[in-house]
């Protein structure tokens, strides 16, 4: 067995992984003891990477080699490589002869490595001569980046990851980290631990996870931060909290702002966030590190805040993100252990992408597009004549173009535009408009798949080497396992071939004998560069000068690069190689001579502007772009799922990994499903000004009055139908505003007014089935397909045992299990029903039916094959109820917890939702609760409930002990922490149903 030492492909915390495997096959992942961000632990879903790359998985989901759609709406052929990038670099080549530069855009992703960033960026800037290159990253991190540049003078967190153990306040506003970044909050519950008097304050209109661990929980209204934040200096100023010396010293344009707060009264921001003045002075006196009673110039304690998409997510996001950081400049808070403005990054590799300038508005090293000496320098590493002037199109603007005919290609890497971007109406009839769209991707499962003309297969994590940064700019390599399956290539030799084939592409049609081009007057190509349409033996010359444009044979050598390009900026790692980060992770900057980078930032109190000092900015409160209205009364804001990552790409890969949150639901507060006479369960349709997707209601107290929440993972991939239109629905985007912030251009996914009302779609069909996991991916995949055929459709993945990719349950048993559900205004036809039947394996000889044309009725039972003890103790193994579904409350559970169910038969071909007494159960929600050992909430109640002792740490240790849960990742350490407080279910949290049950307990993992 051989282990290789990389990094997790999830979120910003970046924790270095051991990747256990034997030859070509990952078999284990376990967290890295010697990696600083996670020193050995990991979160669910890191835990539960082995799995995702299973040969099962592998087999079913990926794409493993180049395919082209010879027309919109057919299945893509196969296709050579050589093939695939002529065909791409021609295309590319004549938009850009006919239309100019700017007519092509790419659409890359903060889950590329910062080489795969670089050449991407390099292809679009300096070969072509475009700045339409930009990233998901700019619905993600965009307004710190721009809060960052505005007040501190460059694009770096100042704080790391060892402060939170400094600080004596945490500030936690706009971010969920119990689910967003798991293990930096095992940091937090050790730092409690450690230091009791530790304060947490948690901005967010929801009581989530994080809110409800914190000390002081402000649930302002949505959108009313920078107003929450300009209350608190206005109290920091009445009360001479301020640091007067550091504000003289060290900053300007303090006395502007100090006149925009005086109106920012708290009983002004009281009344506007919806919260008591008593606790807006609680959490400034924290913020400013004062305690109550103390003498004027006392040391002040540290704070530091942690934010992330509340903040970011906003068409005042910029705003928001400068809100905050003026308190810490307002008293001193930053450049000392335990304080600082923290941004925490959402995705992998973000911060990698910012470094190389992998955004429209940027240039390599944190190099300014608008400063015309910073393209003279990025023009001369590059060997390139110059780098265009003019701003790119940002992500929000750039499928604008498209859909308007102004852009006429997209090439899309890594990110799944038709799930993650907002406005999914505009972004589809991009897709649809757009003349020629590659897709260079991983997963052939991604909605954006089928819109792609050439669809290009890339290695992801496991097969990649490169590098990333953190959240705390901390670098570390990422390395490969195992080789490439199928024809799957790295990212960056991708880009850099397409670079080598379009110059030459381009160089020719240059040439005297040809047609002139859009770039021929400012960027003239070598004609005698290159001839050959694949990767020639000499490589093809940048423009005017003897380097070669794409002379990479390594990441390592695009890394050096990259290095070249950071002398002297605020980013410098020009200490930095390869070899260091062979032996460890590196924070920038790091210098010659140097052997680790700088922890904390600005230390000095010089920042880097022209003058030395940091900026305070000037923000004035701004209501959201659409205000809720009598239409539209519901305040809906996205976010996300504990065990899942984004599209669900790769986490929806692994049954189990749905078992704490089952099905796509929209949480509303209790009291506003009773006003409207809803139930918890009830289908409902939720409507904005952009469209409407039916979802399943469930009651929450975890979000207030007048809000709903829907977890942002779920497109038309899980949950979909159709409109009134027959156009199919595109999950939960298809409400989301494009409306972004003016300065970040980040759109606005926290704020979206929307209605919720009954669905009058009486016709349901509900299908439950075990299948073998060898072929469970592919029938989902396949069922995908049919979504559009109802009004509602959801197919979601459930299943047996931990997520470790074992592909069978400890009976032996298919683990892997789909979930259907679909409602319609007329019954659904019996050809289609056959066909869903056909995918679940109900179409057999020994299914059980019972069908009635006349009522719409239609049932379909599949038991398990007789054992030893005969018939009666089989279980089911599938079902569909079409129809009537309403008797799937009790059904559900036989089948989900493998209970003999055979003596039922009977009553279940018969209409109506009464069980039969032997099978009858108590309908409740039953979710899981610890995913790496598989315990259920009723597992963890009943020990609480059963007589244990009354202090909190002992009834923690007694249920770890007892069931094991909370002693792998950890990940459920603040739920079992509440269930603990609390002594009964957090129903309020749990994102399961009535019908939704959970697995059996199983043993604890070894690779976990």
């Amino acid at each position: 067995m051989k282990e290789t030492r990389t990094t997790c492909p999830y979120c910003g915390v970046g924790c270095g992984v051991i990747v256990q495997s034997e030859g070509a096959q990952i078999t284990g992942v376990r967290g890295d003891p010697q990696h600083p961000a996670n020193l050995g632990r990991l979160c669910s879903k890191g835990a539960a990477l082995a799995g995702t790359a299973s040969a099962g998985v592998t087999r079913q989901t990926r794409l493993l080699q180049p395919m082209q759609r010879l027309a919109r709406g057919q299945a893509p052929q196969p296709l050579e490589w050589d093939a695939a990038l002529d065909l791409a670099s021609t295309r590319f080549a004549e938009i850009i002869q006919h239309h100019g530069p700017d007519a092509v855009g790419f659409y890359v992703s903060g889950q590329l490595l910062t080489e795969d960033y670089y050449v991407f960026n390099k292809l679009a800037k300096g070969l072509i001569g475009t700045n339409n290159i930009d990233t998901n990253s700019r619905l993600c991190m965009s307004s710190a980046v721009a809060g960052y540049k505005k007040t501190l003078g460059a694009d770096a967190p100042p704080a790391c990851y060892e402060d939170i153990a400094h600080a004596q306040t945490l500030f936690i506003t706009g971010s969920n980290t119990a689910f967003a970044h798991p293990v930096l909050f095992r940091r937090i519950e050790d730092a409690k631990r450690a230091n009791p008097s530790l304060q947490i304050v948690c901005c967010d209109p929801r009581r989530t996870e994080t809110a409800a661990a914190a000390d002081l929980h402000l649930a302002l209204q949505p959108g009313t931060d920078v107003m929450l934040l300009n209350g608190m200096l206005h109290l920091m100023l009445w009360e001479g909290w301020v640091d007067g010396a550091y504000i003289a010293a060290h900053t300007q344009g303090f006395e502007a702002l100090k006149a925009t707060v005086r109106d920012c009264t708290p009983e002004r921001v009281a009344a506007m966030c919806g919260i008591s003045t008593q606790a807006l002075l609680q959490a400034t006196r924290l913020f400013a590190g004062t305690a109550e009673g103390a003498a004027a110039g006392s040391p002040r304690t540290p704070t530091l805040s942690l934010y992330c998409q509340g903040l970011n997510q906003s068409t005042s996001g910029t705003a928001k993100n400068m809100a905050l950081i003026n308190l810490h400049l307002a008293t001193g808070q930053i450049g000392r252990p335990g304080a600082g403005p923290f941004s925490l990054t959402g995705q992998p590799n973000a911060m990698g992408g910012r470094e190389v300038g992998g955004l429209a508005n940027l240039l390599s090293a944190h190099r300014d597009l608008a400063n015309p000496a910073h393209r003279a320098e990025v023009a001369a590493l590059w060997g390139v004549p110059e780098v265009p002037a003019t701003p790119g199109k940002t992500a929000v603007e750039m499928f604008q173009a498209a859909a308007d005919g102004e852009i006429k290609a997209l090439w899309i890497a890594c990110t799944n535009p038709a799930q993650s971007m907002p406005d999914q109406t505009t972004v589809r009839r991009a897709l649809e408009c757009a003349e020629f769209v590659v897709v260079q991707e991983a997963f052939a499962t991604t909605a954006t798949c089928r819109y792609a003309d050439l669809l290009l297969p890339a290695t992801t994590w496991g097969e990649k080497e490169g590098t990333v940064t953190n959240s705390e700019r901390r670098i570390s390599r990422v390395r490969a396992a195992v080789p490439a399956p199928g024809q799957a290539r790295p990212d960056w030799r991708i880009a850099a071939d397409l670079g080598l084939r379009l110059q030459t592409v381009l160089a020719e049609s240059s040439a005297p004998d040809s047609k002139p081009h859009a770039l021929s007057a400012s960027m003239p190509l070598s004609a005698d560069a290159s001839k050959a349409h694949h990767p020639p033996a000499s490589l093809p010359l940048s423009p005017h000068s003897s380097k070669p444009l794409f002379p990479y044979a390594s990441a390592q050598d695009v890394w050096l690069e990259h290095r070249a390009s950071t002398a002297g900026r605020d980013l410098d790692i020009t200490g930095m190689d390869y070899a260091m980060l062979e032996a460890a992770p590196r924070q920038w900057p790091l210098l010659p001579g140097q052997d680790q980078g700088l922890a904390r930032l600005y230390a000095d109190g010089v920042f880097p502007t022209p003058d030395g000092r940091a900026r305070f900015a000037n923000v004035q409160y701004q209501p959201v772009h659409e205000a809720r209205s009598s239409r539209f009364p519901f305040a809906l804001t996205t976010g996300r799922l504990r065990d899942q990552w984004h599209g669900m790409s790769r986490t929806g890969t692994l049954a189990p990994l749905f078992g704490h949150a089952p099905e796509p639901v929209v949480q509303v507060h209790p009291q506003d499903l009773a006003r409207r006479l809803l139930h918890d369960g009830a289908l409902v349709r939720v409507s904005s000004k952009r469209g409407a997707i039916y979802l399943p209601v469930q009651a929450s107290e975890e979000v207030g009055l007048g809000q709903a929440f829907i977890a942002m993972h779920w497109g038309d991939e899980f949950v979909s139908g159709q409109d009134a239109q027959g156009l199919r629905l595109a999950g939960v985007n298809a409400l989301t505003t494009g409306a972004f912030c003016p300065d970040s251009k980040q759109p606005e996914f926290k704020h979206t007014p929307v209605r919720i009302e009954k669905a009058e779609l009486p016709h349901t069909v509900v299908a439950m089935a075990w299948l073998d996991p060898e072929q469970a991916l592919a029938v989902r995949s396949a069922i995908q397909g049919l979504l559009g055929a109802w009004s509602f459709a959801s197919c979601v993945p459930f299943g047996a045992g931990v997520p470790t990719g074992d592909a069978v349950a400890a009976d032996g048993a298919p683990a892997t299990g789909l979930l259907f559900r679909a409602a319609h205004t007329q019954a659904t036809p019996p050809e289609l029903l056959a066909k869903l039947e056909a995918l679940l394996a109900l179409d057999r000889s020994e299914v059980l039916r019972y069908t009635d044309p006349q009522r719409g009725q239609r049932r379909a039972l599949r038991f398990a094959p007789v054992g030893p003890n005969g018939f009666a103790t089989a279980p089911l193994q599938a079902f569909l109820l079409a129809g009537d579904s309403s008797a799937h409350a009790w059904m559900a559970p036989l089948l989900q917890d493998r209970l003999p169910a055979a003596p039922h038969r009977l009553a279940m071909l018969r209409p109506g939702a009464t069980a039969p007494s032997a099978a009858a159960r108590t309908p409740g929600a039953d979710p899981l609760v610890c995913t790496c050992v598989g315990v259920k909430q009723s597992a963890i109640t009943s020990h609480l409930q059963s007589g244990h002792s009354d202090a909190p740490d002992q009834r923690l240790q007694s249920l770890q002990a007892e069931l094991q849960c909370g002693t792998q990742c950890g990940s459920c350490l603040p739920q079992l922490r509440r269930m603990v407080r609390e002594g009964a279910p957090s129903h309020s949290h749990s994102h399961s149903h009535s019908h939704s049950h959970s697995p059996s307990p199983a043993p604890v993992p070894a690779s976990a």
